[in-house]
């Protein structure tokens, strides 16, 4: 709550919060935008593979030429993460490049706030141990959803709520798990051309589409908040705000959940296509269960929908504005030495799932493409089965048939044992889980 006053403490003593940013793509450049109208937040280094890029996108969002002469562009992360800054953001959506440069911040002292969920979920047990151990933070980004679902969480457990269920909504039906980048952008009502004039990856936006970021966000919460996830993996139940508390309670209490304290995705879509009433599409929800029938009575007596029996209620926001609100995991790390929600355990993975029959000799292009999408699965599962994480699952190739609807297996592809990712991770799997 005093984030604004400490930061103008920060200012007034000329003592400014130094950041670098890794990756100014969206979600970099919708932060960059907020940082002139911040006072005591300076970013001292921008890194990306396409330097000059970088300092177009600082002109776009509203950057003036002295600013953007004072701030020194790299095309290298790793020299970001010795820079002269607290705090280095994460933002490149890639999940080797991740765990490569979480892993040299916290070693170079720097709190490190992870943009990138890819990352986190391939190996972020470990990640956040290490960040632990060096006395820095490794926090979520504030304003996507996992931080802010883990914020929801927390709050209804300091108030003595069990959580039910929590997670997020988004656009969902089961034939996208098979939707490719080809034919993305008819989904989202865009012509190749003009997708393409607006500068939108079409594999990045059909990951949103056929399930992957769902399953690699939830796995995120599931992980930060010791919550579970469904065995089978999402089920994308079609729900409005006014049927969160009904919806999201155990099967035993009428609902669809397994039991309570679960991850799941609710769909903006009904199974038929027609749009849910009151959806969630962009936002993020919490499902409390009162402890006691008084508890339980106040629920309904200040204005909380609940499910029937009155016992269930939920708690929702209905957007979430991802990079203009990242300032708040920086200045948290910075100010306060505390994350904007961080892995704590390892409960649940997102694993590479054949999108169609696929065939030994072929290249798996991982996230959004062609060959497989991602699928929520147990942790304890992921490991005893040796599924594939979808963070590895680009640039691999299949060393035998894999049926569509299967989940890919590291025995099914040949995995370099050199790559940094693959070590990391077989660490992270074998201390933890």
């Amino acid at each position: 709550m005093n984030l604004s006053t400490l930061l103008r403490q920060r200012h007034d003593s000329n003592r400014p919060v130094r950041v670098a940013v890794i990756g100014a793509g969206k979600f970099g450049s919708m932060f960059l935008a907020q940082v002139p109208t911040i006072a005591g937040l300076e970013v001292v280094t921008i890194a990306d593979l396409d330097p000059d890029r970088a300092r177009q996108a600082c002109r776009t969002v509203g950057w003036d030429d002295a600013r953007v002469a004072a701030t020194r562009f790299t095309a290298d992360g790793l020299d970001a993460c010795r820079d002269d800054a607290e705090v280095v953001i994460e933002a490149t959506g890639h999940p080797e490049a991740g765990i490569r440069h979480a892993l040299a911040a916290i070693e170079a002292g720097k709190h490190i706030v992870m943009v990138n969920v890819e990352a986190d979920v391939l190996a972020g047990p470990l990640l956040a141990e290490k960040a632990r151990k060096r006395g820095v933070v490794y926090s979520m980004a504030y304003g996507d959803q996992p931080a802010l679902v883990s914020e929801m969480v927390d709050w209804a457990r300091a108030a003595g709520f069990t959580v039910a269920a929590a997670g997020k909504g988004t656009k969902y039906l089961p034939h996208y798990h098979q939707v490719t980048p080809e034919d993305v952008w008819t989904h989202y009502g865009l012509t190749p051309d003009q997708a393409k004039a607006a500068g939108m990856n079409p594999q990045m936006f059909n990951s949103f589409l056929d399930g992957t970021k769902s399953a690699i966000e939830m796995a995120a919460i599931a992980n930060a908040c010791d919550l579970d996830v469904p065995e089978q993996g999402l089920r994308f139940p079609p729900c409005g705000v006014d049927d969160l508390a009904q919806t999201l309670r155990p099967r035993e209490d009428g609902g669809q959940l397994d039991h309570d304290g679960m991850v799941e995705v609710v769909s903006s879509l009904e199974r038929d296509g027609r749009p849910v009433f009151r959806d969630l599409r962009w936002g993020v929800y919490v499902v409390l269960k009162a402890p006691n029938d008084y508890a339980a009575a106040c629920f309904k007596q200040y204005g909380l929908p609940t499910d029937a029996t009155g016992r269930y209620a939920a708690m929702y926001k209905p957007f979430h504005l991802i990079g203009l609100e990242l300032s708040i995991s920086v200045l948290s790390a910075a100010l306060r030495g505390e994350p904007t929600g961080s892995t704590r355990s390892w409960r649940g993975d997102a694993v590479a799932t054949a999108k169609r029959d696929l065939k030994a000799g072929e290249m798996l292009d991982g996230e959004g493409g062609y060959t497989v999408y991602g699928r929520l699965a147990p942790a304890a599962r992921s490991k005893a089965e040796r599924m594939l994480p979808i963070g590895l699952a680009h640039g691999v190739r299949l060393t035998r048939d894999v049926r569509a609807g299967s989940t890919v297996t590291e025995d099914d592809v040949s995995l370099d044992a050199d790559r940094l990712a693959v070590q990391v991770r077989r660490e992270m799997s074998s201390r933890f889980g």
